[in-house]
């Protein structure tokens, strides 16, 4: 496993993190989510990601109940804020006394004092930047997160952030990016290089279309992640022909280059300088290795031509970064 500086922290982060979106939080049994855990570990692994919303707070409580038996400064924790955490419509959101009550919970849910990083997990249109900032800022200074990021912001939103905050309070940025979903290089790493903010980004393997264990000309497959109504809109972005046609022309390259089509995609990723790491997903132990195989793995120029050639016009690009941004932004 290598390692690399997230930002303009001083911390050091696996390549490959493990996220708890769709398994941690209740979609898998919690010894398999131990098992997995300890496999991370085991790969060198340090890097968690998690957020408060997840099960509302059943992955942060797992993961409370795991990392807890590790030394707290032989990993990086990373939670989030901003859904929606009972059915109190009022329960969600940015302002500063949200972000207060939200940092104390995943705290005592990770039974941790502090995370590394404390993301806004989008951006909250319905209250003033400034609040927002001020919430945040204070989490800082109370010493309940070392660092700040943000997912899913988009440069203007960003810009009005620098605006007020300057330069310094974020570090991390974490951005849906992959081979199908190149959004964030229209603009997003640009700017955020220039403020020493990095990236961990989210669904590096397309939801797993990028395994390539969807073939093109199916149906979605019953029990498969992508036949959940909760999961349409990646269903329509990215499970579509266009993505499975452009995923059975990479399986030659990375056959000729003796990986998986996964490895390729996590390591294409990973050619980036801007990104600090990659978030993955695991329900068994052995992708958790798989998926650690792919740092330090390099791709030539002939590899990477090969590779724009055979997405086509797969990918999405261009200014948006997520079909969910909204780009208003709230001030006083």
């Amino acid at each position: 496993m290598r390692y690399r500086t997230l930002g303009s922290s001083d911390l050091e982060v696996s390549e490959i993190a493990l996220g708890s979106w769709l398994t941690y939080s209740g979609g898998i049994e919690a010894e398999a989510t131990r098992a997995c855990t300890e496999a991370a570990f085991d790969a060198g692994i340090t890097f968690f990601d998690t957020a408060n919303v997840y099960g509302r707070g059943a992955a942060e409580s797992a993961w409370g109940d795991i990392l807890s038996a590790h030394p707290r400064d032989s990993y990086v924790l990373a939670t989030k804020v901003w859904g929606r955490m009972s059915e109190d419509p009022a329960d969600q959101g940015l302002s500063a006394d949200q972000i207060a009550r939200q940092i104390d919970a995943s705290l005592r849910r990770l039974r941790t004092d502090h995370v590394d990083v404390y993301y806004a997990h989008r951006f909250d249109t319905s209250v003033p930047l400034e609040d927002t900032i001020e919430g945040f800022q204070k989490v800082v200074e109370q010493g309940k997160a070392r660092y700040l990021g943000f997912s899913e912001w988009t440069t203007e939103q960003i810009r009005a952030a620098l605006d007020i905050a300057g330069p310094g309070l974020f570090v991390a940025s974490q951005p849906q990016y992959s081979m199908l979903w190149q959004a964030p290089e229209a603009g997003l790493f640009e700017l955020c290089a220039a403020n020493g903010i990095s990236h961990a980004v989210w669904s590096p393997l397309a939801q797993g279309v990028l395994t390539g264990k969807y073939e093109p000309g199916q149906a979605v497959p019953e029990g498969s992640r992508f036949a959940s109504d909760s999961m349409s809109d990646a269903r329509d972005l990215v499970y579509n022909e266009a993505n499975l046609q452009a995923v059975q022309r990479l399986l030659p390259i990375a056959e000729g280059l003796g990986i998986d089509v996964a490895t390729l995609a996590l390591a294409w990723v990973l050619r980036r300088g801007e990104v600090a790491s990659a978030i993955t997903g695991a329900s068994r132990p052995g992708q958790v290795h798989a998926n650690a195989a792919a740092s330090g793995v390099t791709l030539s120029e002939d590899v990477l031509a090969a590779v724009d050639e055979a997405l086509g016009s797969a990918p999405v690009t261009g200014p948006r970064l997520a079909a969910n941004a909204a780009e208003g932004v709230t001030r006083r």
